[in-house]
């Protein structure tokens, strides 16, 4: 599953530059008054299941539900080319009804379609953010970062049939040749998913010229999900295209006051500075995207956690402390920091992360572990 950042073909050779502000409320960084409305629904339903879809599991696939078992009948038939026969179609991402109807879609598409089916026939659903490099494409001025999402799907939240990474259950992946048992992932929430499948619809939009359409699919994937940044990095470039400089650059400022190396809204933000004339501003983001794009997804992480188990706990918190500018709700990080706090002797910082992590955390086991730690170390505090 694929959904889309944006990043003005004209941005791209640029970096991040003066100090940035504290986050005000997102809210304020819409400009509603700007644009014409359009008839963009404030909750598409992307995960609802249609009566068709609930009559193909009920009659159609009943029989291999019922031979095989719900999980791998359904992954049978969502494999079968006599079954749904399914098609990718790249022009829209559709709702999972949508998909389901057209029997066609984008990898969002597909992958939103298959946990509704999944969904109703009782199965455990959980949507996965890969970590890896995005794809980069093209449409006449404008360039797209394409990120990956996919599906795991398990009987029951304790189905240990099948493991990859410590992801119990079936992965239901679209993309190509993806390479499941190497994948890094975080587990992404519902609402998530909504604020992808808008922003999606939002570079749509832009591809097709529909400014005022591409800013309320925008609008709505930052309310959905105000922590998935590339929705502001969108609305941003809606700005930027509408002729709106100054609130494109209030929302590439927002994103980076929050991960302080999102190399789009750099891009972004460079590029309206050029725009503005502030030249050398501009100049000293593109220095910095260099030096940023230098480094894989999940390298610092990855020195904090060789840092961590060799006990150099000063080491270890600067690399966490680097992989949060680039993914500043990733829960591992914040725990990470934690522990490393907790070596150094600062508990009150220690604290501090592991309450981040466990807000950021995204399934049960996650939010259990943080909880009993957070519950320990608040007990230490008061002894």
């Amino acid at each position: 599953m694929r959904y889309l950042l944006l990043a003005l073909v004209s941005l791209v050779l640029a970096g991040c530059a003066a100090p940035a502000p504290v986050p005000v409320d997102p809210v304020s960084l819409l400009l509603d008054s700007a644009f014409q409305p359009k008839p963009v629904p404030a909750d598409p339903e992307v995960l609802t299941p249609s009566d068709a879809m609930r009559r193909y599991l009920a009659v159609d696939i009943a029989r291999e539900l019922r031979d095989r078992g719900t999980l791998d009948g359904l992954v049978a038939a969502l494999q079968s080319n006599t079954r749904l026969k399914l098609e990718y179609d790249s022009t829209i991402t559709r709702t999972a009804a949508e998909a389901f109807e057209a029997r066609a879609g984008n990898c969002l598409s597909l992958t939103v379609m298959t946990a509704a089916l999944a969904r109703e026939l009782g199965l455990s659903v959980s949507f996965h953010r890969v970590l890896a490099e995005p794809l980069w494409t093209r449409s006449g001025d404008t360039l797209f970062a394409n990120g990956h999402v996919n599906v795991v799907l398990a009987s029951s939240p304790a189905n240990d049939r099948a493991i990859f990474r410590s992801v119990n259950g079936i992965i239901v992946d679209f993309m190509p040749g993806a390479d499941l048992r190497r994948q890094r992932s975080q587990e992404i929430e519902e609402h998530t998913v909504t604020a992808m499948y808008m922003n999606n619809r939002a570079a749509e939009a832009l591809r097709s010229g529909s400014l005022d359409e591409a800013y309320w699919w925008a609008r709505g994937a930052m309310l959905h999900d105000p922590r998935f940044l590339e929705g502001i990095n969108t609305l941003g470039v809606v700005y930027s295209r509408h002729g709106n400089p100054a609130q494109a650059e209030r929302a590439f400022r927002y994103v980076l006051a929050i991960e302080t190396e999102n190399v789009s809204s750099m891009a972004n933000l460079a590029g309206v500075l050029e725009r503005l004339g502030r030249k050398a501003e501009s100049l000293a983001l593109s220095d910095r995207l260099r030096q940023i794009e230098s480094h894989p997804p999940f390298h610092f992480f990855d020195l904090g956690i060789a840092a961590l188990r060799g006990k150099e706990f000063a080491v270890a918190r600067d690399h966490f402390l680097r992989e949060l500018r680039r993914n500043a709700y990733y829960h591992g990080a914040h725990f990470g920091l934690a522990v490393a706090y907790l070596g150094l002797g600062e508990p009150e910082s220690a604290l501090r992360h592991l309450g981040t992590a466990l807000e950021t955390s995204t399934n049960r086991g996650e939010h259990d572990l943080y909880a009993a730690k957070l519950a320990w170390l608040r007990s230490q505090r008061t002894q």
